[in-house]
């Protein structure tokens, strides 16, 4: 007979928002023990469930007071994830009632899924390979990595920079306007010619991702309309949106209009809206536009962007300064012909010079620890206006970053079934998320509406049923998302990310 280990108090000590809370359990914990896998694992879950339970007591406060709402929910998931190891319980019983859907970035090393034969084209576990991510030899999830890409990577980096030197670029030294070297900036310009816009290297300035761009480009916009005394500066926010330009704004003394948009409209900004907001604020002179939408996973068709040019059209022509930031972040993540002709709208030639669009490579390649971004304005002169934003904010771009961002343009413009491939992964977690919420809202009605989105960006966006927010659905589901004043918007809507975790069958 099996003698029950003695009962004894399991005492944790969360520290919230500045207060401590203990939280004690009096339970029977088993060390691992295979003739009681079973009965171990059923007091595990129900410990994890408890202090999950209470920890959203506690959580729940803090978000209702205005704290960030991503940071949140990551903050309690990683709360408890710390916990439950600190406790033992099972990696299994973890994996079984923790599900993280807050991050958007997509962990290639932790890619499971296989459609078909291993090895073949719908084998998804090779991507950290294909990539160049996986080290050689390493362990894929039971693929062995070969590391080729990862070893041509950085022979391209070698070769590239001994390219450079023969032109008389050397990134060993201090670069003057900090905007990076002349040579990629080229070739990014490229980039915008398949949606029949034309640019040049003077139009292209990188940065450590989309964000640092959008950073510096606000910067550098406040700077231009600090010195030809056109401050206040207002930029509109549609919402829900994407939070973090709003603080940049913010932090860079724009004045912030947020309009909030409707279901209805699928959260998209309509040209009537867009002409109230700027007639009813002078100052409004910036328009962040996410064209492919985070949170939502709605895009904007080629009518809808066209409408609303036509309402800037008259503002244009009567000499008010409107400038359209367009967030590119999740361009190449959805339908290739509906990313070109969405994009081939701003070739118009009112609405070009006028525009100015935020790229990156984290999400449409997954690079997101790389930091691979740039911005193509369509004015030569107001790039050369905000520059300054450049070079003081940062002295000099770093070589071997530059370096590496050839080498990934390089494998990206000659193996463009990588991309491909990509969203062909995106699209089957996608379909695989919007089953399982459905599922879930089958058994236990927890949702209003299960979005399909647009077949693009890497998340899925949902409205929840009357009394349920994201904690209560974390409670009762285990998969914790975003609430929507994460985006400036309503807590009966959630984000969900593809990202991190594989969707089960």
């Amino acid at each position: 007979m099996r003698t029950m280990p003695p009962l004894f108090a399991v005492r944790h000590v969360c520290a919230i928002e500045g207060s401590t809370v203990v939280i004690t359990h009096d339970k029977h914990v088993d060390s691992p023990d295979p003739s009681n896998h079973f009965s171990s694992l059923q007091e595990q879950r129900a410990l994890l469930q408890q202090i999950r339970q209470e920890l959203i007591q506690h959580y729940r406060p803090v978000l209702q007071q205005g704290a960030g709402a991503i940071r949140v929910m990551a903050r309690l998931v990683n709360e408890l994830e710390s916990r439950c190891r600190e406790l033992h319980i099972s990696p299994t019983v973890m994996q079984a009632e923790i599900t993280n859907r807050t991050i958007g970035d997509v962990n290639v090393r932790l890619i499971t899924e296989c459609e078909g034969e291993p090895g073949g084209p719908g084998d998804y576990r090779m991507l950290a390979d294909e990539l160049g991510v996986a080290l050689p030899g390493e362990d894929l999830s039971g693929y062995a990595a070969t590391g080729e890409t990862y070893l041509w990577l950085r022979d391209q980096m070698l070769q590239i920079e001994r390219e450079l030197l023969q032109q008389g670029i050397d990134l060993r030294i201090y670069d003057i306007l900090a905007t990076g070297n002349r040579v990629l900036r080229a070739q990014l310009a490229e980039h915008v010619r398949d949606w029949g816009i034309t640019a040049t290297a003077d139009q292209v300035y990188l940065g450590l991702g989309a964000m640092d761009t959008l950073d510096k480009t606000l910067r550098g916009l406040a700077h231009v309309a600090r010195v030809t005394n056109q401050l206040p500066i207002g930029i509109l926010f549609p919402e829900p949106g994407f939070g973090t330009p709003e603080w940049q704004a913010n932090s860079h003394g724009y004045t912030l209009h947020r309009f909030a948009t409707s279901a209805s409209n699928l959260f998209k900004l309509t040209p009537g809206q867009l002409d109230d907001q700027l007639q009813q604020f002078a100052d409004l002179r910036v328009i962040y536009l996410t064209v492919s939408s985070n949170p939502t996973t709605f895009a904007y068709t080629p009518e809808e962007l066209n409408a609303l040019f036509a309402v800037l059209r008259p503002y244009w022509q009567a000499g008010r300064e409107i400038y359209l930031l367009a967030d590119l972040a999740y361009i190449g993540t959805g339908v290739p012909a509906d990313d070109r002709a969405r994009m081939a709208t701003f070739a118009d030639p009112e609405v070009w010079p006028h525009t100015l669009f935020a790229h990156s490579l984290s999400k449409t390649h997954t690079l997101t620890g790389d930091r691979f971004g740039w911005v193509t304005m369509g004015n030569p002169q107001l790039a050369a206006e905000i520059a300054p934003a450049w070079a003081n904010s940062m002295a000099s771009l770093p070589a071997d970053w530059q370096l590496r961002f050839m080498a990934y343009v390089k494998l990206i413009d000659e193996r463009p079934w990588l991309g491909e491939k990509l969203r062909a992964f995106y699209r089957y977690r996608r379909a695989r998320l919007v089953a399982q919420l459905r599922k879930i809202d089958a058994e236990q009605h927890l949702f209003e509406q299960v979005y399909l989105g647009d077949d693009a960006t890497v998340y899925n966006w949902s409205q929840l049923r009357p009394d349920e927010d994201a904690f209560s659905l974390f409670e009762k589901t285990g998969i914790a998302g975003v609430p929507g004043s994460g985006f400036g918007y309503s807590d009966e809507f959630v984000r969900f990310a593809i990202g991190v975790i594989p969707i089960p069958d």
